[in-house]
């Protein structure tokens, strides 16, 4: 089959839609092993009197937390469905938090193929993922987008060593290994209601009245090691060896071993909610990956997190934060915002 006649089967299949058999509940303890491998230590996180202090009814999931849902609810779409590439690169991810995500809740989780764009000779891929909980409520809604490589872009060595060493069960080419024909299924008719529980409670951050535009976070450096990386693979569910076998990374054109997209995210979350005081106040947090941090076996990464506020709205006391993060004199972050109420 012909680029052309690939990409155009692809394009046919923008709007497939599937549920997840299975709902996903969000555990307290799986709360805390999650904030604890994207470093958040805001209480909100790991104690429940404190979540109760900011009117929550359990401990909050940090805003990225629906990656770990999200990551196995894909899996069908890039091993059946979008077909025809030897490997994927992350490259942008948009969180929309409804309402916060607190354990107890019980998640269904709906997969969509939204777009596919070609751009400098790139096919970008966007999935969107959306969470609706047990009362029939959309809480969280994530889009994922992607660039897909294909084979003349791929070192075949670097394919075959890592098959060598991903997990007995991780499919991580993508190529659909069932016999069955392919099969269009879309979003069914039905009226969507979206969680307003984000904008209806007084949040616990800062005083809108205190804030000006131009104003700066304080920088903030965290650190990541090997250890740091293995611990994040196998908590969210990432098995791509980049980021945690050398010899991959290298036949992968990277000088080192990289950390995963999504960590690197989640560490900026982290840091925006020490600053504001309420994890659960972001109602969207999108962020353009620029570079991968390097994660070296010797020295581990440093990433610095820096932000400023860019705008700020007296109407909803809301306001827009850019978040800047650099790595080995590198931007990792190419555009990253957040949206955020204050009291």
């Amino acid at each position: 089959m012909t680029a052309a006649a690939e990409e155009s089967t692809l394009e046919s299949r923008v709007g497939h839609y599937y549920r997840v058999d299975d709902s996903y509940r969000v555990a307290a303890e799986k709360v805390r092993e999650y904030a604890r491998a994207v470093q958040d230590y805001h209480p909100a996180h790991w104690d429940v009197a404190a979540a109760a202090k900011l009117g929550y009814s359990g401990l909050v999931a940090p805003l990225t937390f629906t990656s770990i849902p999200g990551m196995v609810a894909n899996r069908h779409l890039f091993e059946s469905v979008v077909v025809g590439y030897d490997m994927y690169l992350q490259t942008e991810e948009v969180f929309e938090q409804h309402r916060p995500i607190v354990a107890g809740d019980e998640l269904h989780t709906d997969v969509e193929l939204s777009s596919v764009r070609r751009i400098a000779g790139r096919d970008l891929i966007t999935v969107t993922n959306t969470f609706t909980d047990s009362v029939g409520e959309r809480v969280h809604t994530m889009h994922t987008t992607v660039v897909g490589v294909t084979a003349e872009d791929v070192d075949p060595a670097m394919m075959a060593a890592a098959e060598n060493v991903v997990m007995h069960d991780v499919n991580l080419a993508g190529v659909d290994r069932s016999e069955a024909a392919y099969r269009k299924t879309v979003r069914p008719e039905a009226d969507v209601r979206v969680a307003q529980g984000g904008t209806q409670r007084i949040p616990g951050t800062l005083s809108f009245d205190a804030l000006k535009v131009g104003d700066e976070l304080p920088v903030h450096h965290a650190r990541l090691s090997r250890g740091d990386l293995v611990n994040y693979a196998g908590v969210a569910g990432d098995a791509n060896p980049l980021h945690w076998d050398e010899n991959v990374a290298k036949l992968a054109r990277q000088p080192d071993v990289i950390a995963h997209g999504m960590l690197t995210m989640g560490l900026g979350a982290a840091f925006a909610s020490a600053w504001s005081g309420d994890p659960g106040a972001v109602t969207r947090y999108a962020v353009r990956l620029s570079q991968p941090a390097i994660v070296s076996a010797a020295g581990g990464a440093d990433i610095e997190y820096s932000g400023r506020i860019k705008s700020l709205d007296p109407a909803t006391r809301t306001g827009v934060i850019i978040i800047g993060a650099k790595s080995g004199g590198r931007k990792i972050f190419g555009l990253a915002t957040l949206n955020i109420r204050f009291r």
